[in-house]
């Protein structure tokens, strides 16, 4: 049986100021079915979520590449 669904989100690659989204918003809201398009605005928390997400990548990243082993 297949899963119904309620709501898609779209994230984007890159913050984009929101008069240059218009397109892409109307875009979105003329597909059949799609009741609303709603925005949401970057923020403190969103650039919080970013730095932190890139920081553990860095580290996971690094960590790959450094020899961690114990030295006696």
């Amino acid at each position: 049986m297949t899963d119904r669904l309620h709501a898609l989100t779209v994230i984007l690659t890159h913050d984009v100021r929101e008069d240059d989204a218009t397109a892409l918003i109307d875009a979105i809201a003329i597909f059949r079915g799609v009741l609303s398009v709603k925005t949401h605005v970057a923020n403190l928390d969103t650039l919080t979520a970013t730095l932190r997400a890139k920081y553990e990548l860095r580290e996971k990243i690094l960590k790959i590449f450094v020899d961690t082993e114990e030295q006696p």
